[in-house]
């Protein structure tokens, strides 16, 4: 029987006390990889899996740079140097102090949990697909340049060699991949500025949703040593930020106590609204960004009709970033992805980063092929969990790729 999609597949709900129910998820995109196992359905008769096409974001990282452990630091040092600490002030002073010994050096590097969650990745698509992998078939990686991604191409790859060492996996990360792998238009990029018709409104949207005086109060005593030298906006902020990225690292430290729940929940949704604007699927961008992914798409397709043609067994996997991967499932049209939303107040309801792009995010398209038929099926995962796109077929989850490839090849003819 033929199945119609629902066309409200894309819109991701969200709750404001569903998202707090679990205060890492305000992380927003430093939210920690949630999978720890995958289920696969069954392919229908006949059917075998011979090809896997990937595209993942790297794992969990430090934060980016070690100012932003630095800028927060110094403050509380320099505070508690002039006695104006509150009791709570010093407790978190203390516990910035083991934060910053574990993270000096490291801004932007991937992580023992990064490597963690690659490792696992891998090991589950082995486990479900073991036809894909046996004997000695020959399989790509390819990743951006920037070491965190190759570095987490290297944990994927060294596990699934290490489950069958007869594998012969070309690894690469060279600029001659960029174009595919990190694309991003010079209209896109001139939209994201500070000069975009975007800016003022998210500006305003962020001023109206900090509120840091509760906070701030709580750790420094004086208000006039707060009034001559801390800046309570971006103390906030960048408290926010190392307690989010804290589920990322090997650290037996928490911020998050320090906040109030809706404090975390406001934070979030100014992140939220910011991905989802820039490098998601938001109408005020009128698909530039999600016309982002299009090299990458066109890359993907093609690959899979080099590896069908070929007849042969064999899987792509790509490394990237969440402003690659965002677009991605944005174009590709994954359940969960692509949500339409024009009322800022309303964008987590339509779209959520944590759920979207975690630390360690993937796409995964897994091709299954019957002896004596050319009808070749797909089956779309996002972060290993079985998702719909809105076009009909007669065996979810499963897709015939003929459709597949048509539907997919209007999207990009549509953007040429």
């Amino acid at each position: 029987m033929s199945m119609s999609m629902n066309p409200l597949c894309g819109v991701s709900q969200a709750t404001r006390e569903a998202v707090c129910e679990n205060v890492a998820q305000t992380g927003g995109v430093y939210y920690a990889y949630p999978v720890k196992d995958a289920f696969s359905s069954q392919a229908p008769e006949g059917y075998k899996p011979f090809y896997i096409s990937h595209y993942g974001r790297h794992g969990s990282r430090w934060l980016i740079a070690d100012k932003d452990y630095r800028q927060v630091t110094d403050v509380f040092e320099k505070a508690h140097r002039s006695g104006a600490l509150t009791d709570l002030g010093e407790e978190v002073r203390a516990r910035l102090s083991v934060i910053w010994k574990d993270a000096e050096g490291h801004g932007g590097d991937l992580s023992p949990v990064g490597v963690k969650q690659h490792r696992g990745i891998a090991e589950r698509m082995f486990r479900n697909y073991p036809e894909v992998f046996e004997g000695e078939p020959e399989l790509s990686a390819r990743s951006t340049i920037v070491v965190r991604c190759v570095l987490s191409m290297d944990a994927f790859c060294e596990r699934l060699k290490e489950l069958n060492p007869a594998l012969r996996i070309t690894r690469e990360a060279s600029n001659k991949y960029m174009d595919y792998l990190c694309f991003h238009t010079q209209e896109s990029t001139k939209f994201t500025s500070h000069n975009g018709p975007w800016y003022e409104e998210y500006r305003k949207f962020e001023e109206s949703h900090v509120h840091p005086d509760r906070l701030v109060g709580t750790l420094f005593n004086s208000e006039e040593y707060i009034r001559k030298h801390v800046n309570p906006r971006e103390v906030m902020w960048g408290l926010y930020w190392i307690a989010s990225d804290l589920q990322n690292v090997e650290v037996d430290v928490c911020l998050y106590d320090i906040f109030e729940k809706e404090e975390l929940f406001n934070l979030w949704q100014i992140g939220n609204y910011h991905n989802y604007v820039c490098d998601g699927p938001a109408p005020i961008n009128n698909g530039l960004m999600v016309a982002n992914a299009k090299p990458l798409l066109k890359n993907i397709l093609e690959s899979a009709g080099e590896v069908i043609k070929s007849g042969k067994r064999s899987a792509s996997f790509r490394f990237g970033h969440d402003g690659n991967i965002i677009p991605l499932i944005g174009l590709m049209r994954l359940e969960g992805g692509y949500g339409q939303e024009s009322e800022p107040d309303k964008f987590y309801q339509a779209w959520c980063n944590f759920k979207v792009s975690p630390m360690a995010s993937n796409v995964q398209l897994v091709f299954f092929r019957k002896e004596a038929s050319e009808d070749i099926l797909v089956k779309f995962l996002h972060c290993e969990k079985e998702v719909s796109i809105p076009i009909k077929t007669d065996v979810a989850p499963f897709y015939h790729w003929k459709e597949v490839l048509a539907y997919y090849q209007c999207i990009l003819d549509k953007l040429s």
